[in-house]
């Protein structure tokens, strides 16, 4: 793989979903893909949502807390995930409101879901972020018709996270059965990501862009200041974090960041969408059957963990 010299190698891999066979070998696909010295010191930065619908998300976050020790001269960022922050809701590890509001005070606004998606109502709940509800509750509907499945416990796929800690899906047992190396993971996930000077090989030549790192994207609408710095402190006192868990609203790179070239990069879609400088690398969508896939930087190439490398 041909770089510019002055071109630092940033390695962008999508959602894991629990899937620790095709994390594992889209690791290895990288490492043989990219030169050696060049992928020792990289810059790694996964994408957020490493829980649910796969059944080994105990495994994953086991080889993600493994990597800066394997790995010490690479640069490892994890983003948290809207999977991943109700999980760590779940837990009680989300950061209080910092206006010293209640975290209950956050349900009234979607109480009328409450009942179709079964939030949990066990021990802990009195005072428990919504989307730690959501995540360890027990949805009412079998089907999920928008993805042809059915839901595995919870509105987020959840079940498969508690069995790999070897609890039931839904049982308050889970905070004692997750590591606290597990829960500090989880606890210092960031929202966001900034980087400066990142090369990106374009139809004009290599260009040099800011990149913006975020689970699902950026709001066209909203002021992106407002929006870095509400990510930037992980403000809980939003119940639904729009960069983490919107759709069509951060499908778009925000007009204020055209004015200079911004790599907007997110996973979060289910979708491999590679458009100018804005980059969705979630391929495997937490589906078994799709694999999950990384975009490295400069040189735009697109690995996958299901590469069959010639011998």
């Amino acid at each position: 793989m041909s770089n510019s010299p002055k071109a630092r190698i940033v390695c962008c891999i999508g959602d894991t979903h629990g899937y620790i066979t095709k994390l594992q070998n889209l690791w290895s696909n990288l490492e043989t893909q990219i030169d050696p010295s060049q992928f020792q010191t990289a810059t790694i930065i996964f994408l957020g949502d490493y829980c649910d619908r796969g059944t080994n998300t105990r495994q994953v976050i086991d080889f993600l807390i493994a990597l800066p020790s394997r790995y010490p001269h690479q640069n490892h960022v994890f983003l948290s995930g809207n999977h991943d922050l109700a999980f760590a809701a779940f837990l009680r590890l989300l950061p209080p409101p910092p206006d010293g509001s209640e975290f209950s005070d956050g349900w009234k606004e979607y109480e009328a879901s409450e009942e179709r998606e079964g939030w949990f109502k066990g021990d802990g709940y009195e005072n428990m972020h919504l989307q730690g509800r959501r995540w360890g509750g027990t949805i009412k509907v079998k089907f999920n018709t928008a993805k042809g499945t059915e839901y595995q416990g919870s509105i987020y796929d959840a079940g498969p996270t508690f069995e790999s800690y070897g609890v039931p899906h839904g049982s308050a047992d889970l905070v004692k059965a997750v590591p606290d190396e597990h829960k500090k993971f989880l606890a210092d996930l960031v929202w966001v990501h900034e980087e400066d000077d990142v090369f990106v090989n374009t139809d004009g030549g290599v260009k040099c862009c800011k990149l913006i790192a975020v689970h699902a994207g950026l709001e066209k609408e909203v002021d992106v200041k407002e929006q870095l710095k509400l990510l930037k402190a992980r403000d809980t006192r939003v119940t639904k974090v729009e960069a983490l868990s919107g759709r069509k609203n951060v499908w778009d790179i925000p007009e204020e960041l055209r004015a200079s070239p911004t790599i907007i990069v997110s996973g979060h879609h289910g979708k491999l969408h590679v458009e100018g400088l804005r980059m969705i690398i979630d391929e495997g969508g937490g589906y078994e059957h799709k694999p999950v896939a990384a975009i490295v930087l400069p040189s735009m190439k697109i690995i996958r963990d299901t590469d069959v490398l010639a011998k």
